[in-house]
């Protein structure tokens, strides 16, 4: 159990941090079994004592410490972007040795559903590239339910960041925002977005999960290819030399075109498109810098639970 509560500290700070598997917290900390098992009991009405409570700690334990995190890593996302960027794409790379060494050998299963999985990631880059996502866009009800569902079904996967997925999908720091308006008392969007999201994660957890848990028996080779190349896509997603620019005349700013100077005046600074920048060679040196620092940090981390079978 005091695994379970360290686990669940571990799993909250990943699910912070886009590029940080929170499954792979719980293989750090030897508990991803129990978890698997508890949510797999608990899903299938079997409430045995000890999964309840195991899953409490756990389930607990991360949510407390993603409100009380939530409104940092909000403020160093928006205003040090470039540097948190480099960071996340060093600490989803750091995630690939632990993957790759429960796919191998890399038979054709394997090579074929690492292709898939690379090129969904690419195609799903290239989404949030051309509609200018920057994390913060608000969606609607339905999209916040597909976030949670996608940081759901990630958020158990040892080596997947469903922090990321929810970041690349631009509801990054819309739910952060919401996170840390609890921890001030501001309850305005508990149900416009919290509710949402956490139905999805719940629909994510139970169901997405548990039918990836089946292809990992059935499927092994396939699936843990898929999930190799989503890591490895995941990087396409994360370029950090972007930054948001007021908008003018003529400018798509959530599917609507700005026509007039109020108009782009109104909109808020969150909701400003974003567009590449050349870096200066300080701003490079740092990246590559914050990157290798990401990379090394998370494989430190990953190999904490090499020894866990998944």
């Amino acid at each position: 159990m005091a695994r379970g509560c360290f686990g669940g500290i571990l799993m909250g700070l990943a699910n912070l941090v886009p590029g940080v598997s929170g499954g792979t917290m719980l293989v750090a900390t030897g508990v991803y079994g129990h978890f698997v098992n508890a949510v797999a009991h608990i899903s299938t009405l079997r409430f045995h004592r000890r999964s309840v409570a195991m899953l409490a700690i756990i389930v607990v334990s991360a949510l407390l410490t993603i409100v009380i995190g939530a409104g940092t890593m909000r403020t160093l996302v928006v205003e040090h972007r470039w540097m948190m960027y480099s960071l996340f794409i060093g600490l989803t790379l750091g995630g690939v040795p632990l993957l790759w060494s429960m796919v191998r050998p890399m038979n054709a299963p394997a090579v074929l559903g690492a292709a898939a999985g690379l090129v969904a990631m690419i195609v799903l880059a290239g989404l949030e590239s051309t509609t200018g996502g920057s994390a913060v866009g608000q969606g609607g009800v339905i999209m916040l339910v597909i976030t949670g569902i996608a940081a759901g079904a990630a958020m158990v996967l040892p080596g997947v960041s469903g922090m990321y997925l929810v970041l690349v999908l631009g509801q990054y720091v819309v739910i952060l925002d919401a996170l840390d308006g609890i921890r001030n008392r501001e309850f305005d969007s508990l149900l416009s977005v919290i509710l949402p999201v956490g139905i999805g994660v719940i629909i994510g957890v139970v169901v997405i999960s548990n039918i990836v848990s089946k292809l990992l028996v059935h499927a092994r080779s396939a699936t843990l290819g898929v999930l190799l190349g989503l890591l490895v896509g995941a990087v396409f997603g994360l370029w950090p030399f972007r930054a948001t620019r007021s908008p003018v005349v003529g400018d798509i700013v959530r599917g609507q075109l700005v026509e007039t100077d109020a108009q782009a005046q109104a909109i808020k600074p969150s909701n400003w498109p974003m567009e590449s920048f050349d870096p200066g060679l300080g701003m490079f040196i740092g990246a590559v810098a914050l990157l290798l620092g990401g990379f090394i940090a998370s494989l430190l981390i990953t190999r904490l639970g090499r020894h866990e079978k998944i």
